[in-house]
């Protein structure tokens, strides 16, 4: 079998924009290659890739899919991600597994900040490339427009084929390497040769003597054969092609029509002939977890086993499924291997190839192919597998920050840990989710990357794990402090027919520099307050910390002193000084000039340069504080102090101002004194919770 060889195994992840037609595509290739008999999805929305409700739902992909053609003696495994904004970070891992990143792209003048992302990650990963200009079929389809948005893009694109027609005319491609043109009929993923039509006959030419001429300048050996002859044979320029995608030179561009199926056949002639395969990819870096020195490990059978796990299936029914990367070696079912990640042993179950939402039960796994193992113990997304003899280490896949938070809730009392139980199982399928408890607002928070990644993920909580909960805006954490000095007594006096309560507690309060938090000072003399009974007044205040005087917030940075007190020999007891000192703190920080803090986030946000002035006018209008600003790259990178109520939902309004092209990194700061025009608003609101609570 082909999957046998390195040399035979290519891996296409397609990548792009959401709706620009990446499902339609790879639903192409399979009919083209002979894995399905249809195209596109069934009457219910069902198709090979798009196999959760979520996305029959809503049209598109939320979530990768797995499938795979034979094609011309080589295995191709297909990867299709979602290009939503909420969704992209999984191509980003997807893309570990590749040997060639397909950046599927519109005809009609659509590119988005999601293709330059996209395209980023795989020349940051080292990932060949390729473009496919899709729908060529449609209304106002250009191919020179697709040309023309690619050019903006950090890579040379060139046309290695050319459309023949377009929109409802749209009919086959000319193949600037063979010189012929490839009619296909619609529906049937089938192609033809036929000659060139005479009238882009010219075209057709010009272009391939471009295509040569690119070829030949990303090669000094060729450059310096092409001046001399003035051609290439054309061994030489398919492997001057090849050469050049894995050195990320060129960016060949290919042209179709996933919808209707022409175009596939010849995108996976080129991928069989020009595009690199896993033998050919150069050794994968890692480092050993003892010595912590750098390993390389070559894309051969006969290196020691290392892969790395790039996605997590969950099932609550069949459990899990863990898609690895093998990147050397070979493994085979029922092998135990090492988790250098979590630095234990995993036994592995079957092997698979994923076809859609089926499997293929395989023997075993070499290097260069991508399959699913079943049930490992304790393997997640992003961990290293090796021999355990032969250790390597991985880097862990990218992190990707929540733009989006919310706090949550079980939509039934007694259901909270299965709720919990449920989020950490999906936790595992998308480490994009980040789930936390905020200890001052005991409320759990969940956050994702987007509006539409938090909806549906609470929709896969009910379906895969039967419970419901309710969304909400989270708590901003404030806390309280005080600007000045006071003291106040804090007594209690009861008496009854026995033993009566009594206890006074004098007690100074001040404020200490900003994060040192609280200090208790002891300053009694002459046994006013039995030494026995200082303990419960340090008790008494601690437990009237969380609650502050303005509106109840934790009160932090400040210094108690008891300097003073009374006591009775019959009925003073701890309890009594507990509560005297609890009173005679708030009486105190009532008179010290008490204020609201609020919390401060340190916040990166990586914008291209046309952008810039519209997220520096935003950040300084939700009251932030810009630090500077920091070339990176092609962008610029804005850091910013902003306040942490003004950017709990900052994700969705920065993609609105970028076209989706920015992306920001957000972590706590400091704390500073909310506004005073701020503070009427923030009471109300704790008092409307607290009443509602």
């Amino acid at each position: 079998m082909a999957a046998d060889d390195p040399a035979r195994i290519r891996s296409l992840v397609l990548v792009g924009h959401g709706g620009v037609g990446k499902t339609s595509l790879a639903e192409s290739l399979l009919l083209a290659g002979g894995a399905t008999k249809t195209l596109g999805r069934t009457v219910d929305g069902t198709s090979s890739f798009d196999t959760e409700p979520e996305e029959q739902k809503r049209g598109h992909s939320l979530f990768s899919g797995f499938h795979h053609v034979e094609w011309k003696q080589s295995h191709v495994n297909l990867i299709d991600t979602p290009g939503a904004a909420s969704f992209i970070h999984d191509a980003s891992n997807c893309m570990r597994a590749a040997t060639t990143a397909v950046l599927v792209v519109s005809p009609h003048g659509e590119a988005k900040g999601e293709d330059g992302k996209v395209l980023a990650w795989a020349i940051e990963l080292a990932v060949p490339r390729i473009a496919f200009v899709t729908r060529m079929d449609r209304e106002r389809a250009s191919f020179a427009q697709a040309l023309e948005d690619l050019a903006g893009l950090e890579q040379k694109p060139v046309p290695v084929q050319l459309p023949i027609g377009a929109e409802s005319g749209f009919k086959g491609v000319v193949d600037l390497l063979s010189n012929k043109a490839l009619l296909g009929t619609a529906g049937s993923g089938a192609m033809r040769e036929a000659e060139i039509p005479a009238e882009i006959a010219d075209e057709a030419r010009a272009a391939r003597e471009h295509l040569v001429e690119a070829v030949a300048e990303s090669d000094d050996g060729l450059l310096e054969h092409y001046l001399e002859g003035g051609e290439l044979t054309q061994d030489e320029l398919l492997g001057g092609l090849r050469a050049a995608i894995l050195k990320g030179t060129l960016l060949p561009v290919l042209c179709g029509a996933g919808g209707n199926g022409i175009g596939a056949a010849a995108l996976l002639d080129f991928v069989a002939e020009v595009c690199p395969a896993a033998a050919d990819l150069p050794p994968v870096v890692g480092d050993d977890p003892k010595t912590q020195s750098e390993v390389r490990r070559a894309p051969s059978p006969s290196e020691p086993f290392s892969a790395q796990i790039v996605r997590t299936l969950i099932d609550p029914f069949a459990g899990k499924l863990s898609v690895l990367r093998v990147f050397s070696g070979q493994i085979a079912a029922d092998s135990t291997v090492y988790n250098a990640t979590r630095q234990v042993k995993e036994k592995l179950g079957h092997l698979f190839h994923l076809e859609g939402k089926k499997q293929t039960q395989i023997a075993k796994a070499v290097a260069g192919d991508v399959v699913a193992v079943a049930k490992l113990k304790d393997g997640a997304t992003g961990d290293t597998l090796c021999d355990e003899k032969v250790q390597t280490y991985f880097p862990r896949l990218r992190d990707f920050e929540s733009s989006i938070h919310f706090a949550l809730e079980a939509k039934n009392k007694g259901e909270e840990d299965k709720v919990m139980a449920g989020l950490h199982r999906l936790q595992e399928e998308d480490p994009a989710l980040h789930l936390d408890r905020d200890e001052q607002t005991k409320e759990i928070i969940l956050g994702g990357t987007g509006q539409l990644h938090v909806e549906a993920t609470i929709e896969r909580l009910k379906r895969k794990f039967g419970v419901e909960v309710v969304l909400k805006a989270p708590k901003v954490p404030y806390k309280e402090t005080i600007r000045g000095k006071a003291q106040a007594e804090g007594k209690v006096k009861k008496q009854t027919g026995g033993h009566g309560q009594f206890a006074v507690a004098w007690l100074e309060v001040e404020p200490t520099p900003r994060g040192t938090g609280f200090e208790f000072v002891d300053r009694i003399v002459g046994g006013v307050v039995p030494r026995n009974f200082i303990p419960a007044v340090e008790k008494g205040v601690r437990e009237a910390l969380p609650h502050g005087t303005i509106a109840g917030f934790p009160v932090v940075d400040v210094r108690v002193t008891l300097f003073d007190g009374k006591h009775h020999d019959v009925d003073s007891s701890e309890m009594a000084f507990k509560t005297a000192a609890a009173l005679g703190f708030r009486a105190a920080c009532e008179q010290a000039k008490p204020v609201l803090l609020e919390p401060i986030m340190s916040l990166d946000v990586q914008v291209p340069d046309d952008a810039m002035g519209d997220v520096i006018g935003d950040v300084n209008a939700r009251r932030g504080k810009v630090q500077g600003v920091e070339p990176r790259g092609s962008s610029q990178v804005i850091k910013a102090r902003v306040p942490m109520s003004e950017v709990l939902k900052y994700g969705p309004d920065l993609n609105a101002m970028t076209a989706g092209r920015g992306s920001f990194h957000m972590e706590f700061s400091h704390y500073e004194e909310l506004p005073a025009h701020l503070v009427d608003k923030v009471v109300k609101e704790a008092k409307r919770q607290a009443e509602g609570s």
